[in-house]
């Protein structure tokens, strides 16, 4: 990969990721309007918002790869985004608690005027988790930063998850085997 990145996101979870597949990237940020219609499906948000924040860039930007990407969490047909108080955390974490809901990280790729969008989806099983595990993660692991409430490489996730089906990474935030695979693609 020849191509300069911009990273358009303040993810401390997706440079850190970046760094780990030893990509080098600088952090761009805009603000971006993250509303999207009603009726989208959850691979659908999660691709809108993604194209919404690289067409923010899109006059700014010649040579360089452009990376964007937005993380939901889908449970019940209802969409789980960022936490907007410590109270509506827990609510999230407690209709988590004991079931199984998917995670969907859209990205989009903005180079040389196009944009190259996809997403990847895996289901993750959260055991039964107590009223006191909820609420001392709530108060000590700023969640209000993630989609759904919780980070999967936290302490929440670590105790628990039981299990997921398909990627580990992209329910931290970016689908890294997809995003490589890709960024080699680009010409």
């Amino acid at each position: 990969m020849n191509q300069r990145i911009i990273l358009a996101s303040k993810s401390p979870r997706r440079q850190e990721l970046l760094r780990l597949m030893d990509i080098d990237f600088r952090v761009v940020l805009k603000e971006v309007d993250e509303s999207y219609p009603d009726g989208l499906s959850p691979a659908e948000i999660a691709l809108y918002i993604a194209q919404q924040k690289a067409e923010a860039f899109d006059e700014d930007v010649s040579d360089e790869v452009v990376l964007t990407a937005d993380t939901i969490v889908a449970i019940d047909g209802l969409i789980l985004g960022k936490p907007e108080s410590s109270e509506h955390a827990v609510e999230m974490l407690q209709r988590l608690s004991g079931r199984m809901h998917e995670v969907y990280t859209g990205v989009c790729l903005l180079y040389k005027g196009r944009y190259n969008k996809f997403y990847d989806r895996s289901e993750v099983f959260f055991r039964k988790l107590t009223d006191d595990e909820i609420s001392s993660y709530v108060a000590e692991y700023q969640p209000m930063d993630k989609a759904g409430s919780y980070g999967i490489q936290q302490r929440i996730g670590l105790i628990g998850i039981e299990r997921i089906n398909g990627s580990y990474t992209n329910v931290v935030g970016l689908p890294t085997e997809k995003v490589y695979q890709q960024l080699k693609r680009l010409k």
